[in-house]
């Protein structure tokens, strides 16, 4: 009897590891099919872009600005629009970016908790917005106001953006030397004159910036900046949502330890609660930009569609073309030919889109897990 209880426990405790190894099978199965699908994602636009690199080769297609895909004979140099495409994205990134992640600041420290629960779900609708709406409101709204009122309407914008984030500014940079103070009533006096220093300095900056972008002419109101605007708006909840999480994940007994050992809110913010938040932040201003380099109606209805380089290269007043908008509107033309090099060419395109993508992601991972272990000690 002891026998035959020792032999059934025994092929008992075999079939559990046949079932715990028949999960973890499944369960790698699972996890796997989204990384098999971006594998095969690659491979099938890397098999139609490859033929147009075999025979025109890579230097036309980075060097040159020459786009005419429908001449004879046809020339496909696409340095222009990989420039609009960074210049839109860089533009979107300066807007969303900044004004994300002080947006994601002031809900996690600074609002009340009630306010805070009001004013997150706003910002989240933002993304909830059909691109195409974006559009029709960058085309029909805001292109004519940039082409009659651009100089306005930039010093408007300047005052708007420029102003919080350099009150903000002023305010974090106070908080720091204050702290450096040793005694209390020395502390609030050395935090009221450094920040009305600072005050008049920010004041000063827009007065000039204001003064700068007033007389401004724009002869197209689909132009870079136009694309830019909307696209950071479309970001600016990714970035601020993802950003206000990772602020709260950090948890209130770091801050309450920090306020225990004598740092101002300013002091906390900027050297406890950002750094350990700092991988979270990373990914939401990586997801940002991601989404502003993706987006494909917004550019295509707004940039103004043209495969040239500005005049300076960074002037964001100008027509540019980027890389989804021209994969969107010239498939249709390339798609009957699907051996052509028009047709190849879009899925050139495509490639850089991904593998760019794809180092981008790997350059973060990286430089997120060489700042977790820094925060660990390892």
């Amino acid at each position: 009897m002891n026998r035959s209880s020792m032999s059934m426990t025994a092929r008992q405790r075999q079939r559990r590891r046949l079932l715990e190894l028949a999960g973890r099978l499944l369960l790698l199965a699972l996890t796997s099919v989204a990384a098999v699908a971006v594998l095969l994602i690659i491979a099938y636009i890397a098999r139609d872009a490859w033929p147009f690199f075999q025979e025109r080769g890579w230097r036309e297609f980075f060097c040159s600005t020459s786009w005419y895909p429908s001449r004879e004979p046809a020339e496909f140099g696409a340095a222009a629009i990989f420039l609009g495409t960074a210049l839109v994205a860089i533009g979107a990134a300066v807007l969303a970016v900044p004004l994300g992640v002080a947006a994601a600041v002031c809900l996690s420290d600074v609002l009340p908790f009630g306010l805070r629960q009001v004013v997150k779900p706003i910002v989240e609708v933002l993304a909830a917005i059909p691109s195409v709406a974006y559009g029709f409101f960058a085309l029909v709204v805001l292109a004519p106001v940039l082409q009659s009122h651009g100089g306005a309407l930039l010093a408007g914008a300047w005052w708007v953006v420029g102003g919080p984030l350099l009150v903000i500014g002023a305010i974090l940079l106070a908080g720091l030397v204050s702290g450096k103070v040793a005694s209390p009533q020395r502390q609030w006096l050395w935090q009221g004159g450094f920040m009305v220093v600072l005050l008049v300095a920010a004041g000063t900056v827009l007065v000039v910036g204001h003064q700068a972008l007033v007389g401004l002419q724009v002869g197209s109101g689909v132009n870079a900046l136009n694309a830019s605007l909307i696209l950071g708006i479309m970001a600016l909840p990714t970035v601020v949502s993802v950003s206000e999480d990772a602020l709260q994940a950090v948890g209130r007994e770091l801050r309450e330890g920090s306020y225990a050992m004598g740092a101002t809110r300013a002091e906390t913010v900027v050297r406890v609660v950002l750094p350990a938040a700092s991988s979270g932040i990373l990914a939401a201003v990586l997801l940002g930009i991601m989404r502003a380099l993706g987006e494909t109606i917004v550019v295509w209805m707004a940039s103004g569609n043209a495969a040239q380089i500005p005049a300076p290269w960074y002037n964001l007043l100008e027509p540019v073309r980027t890389l989804t908008a021209t994969i969107a509107g010239d498939m249709g033309e390339a798609d009957h030919v699907a051996s052509s090099m028009r047709y190849s060419v879009l899925f050139a395109m495509g490639l850089c889109l991904l593998l760019f993508s794809l180092a981008a992601n790997l350059i973060s991972e990286r430089i997120v897990t060489r700042e977790r272990k820094r925060l660990l000690g390892g």
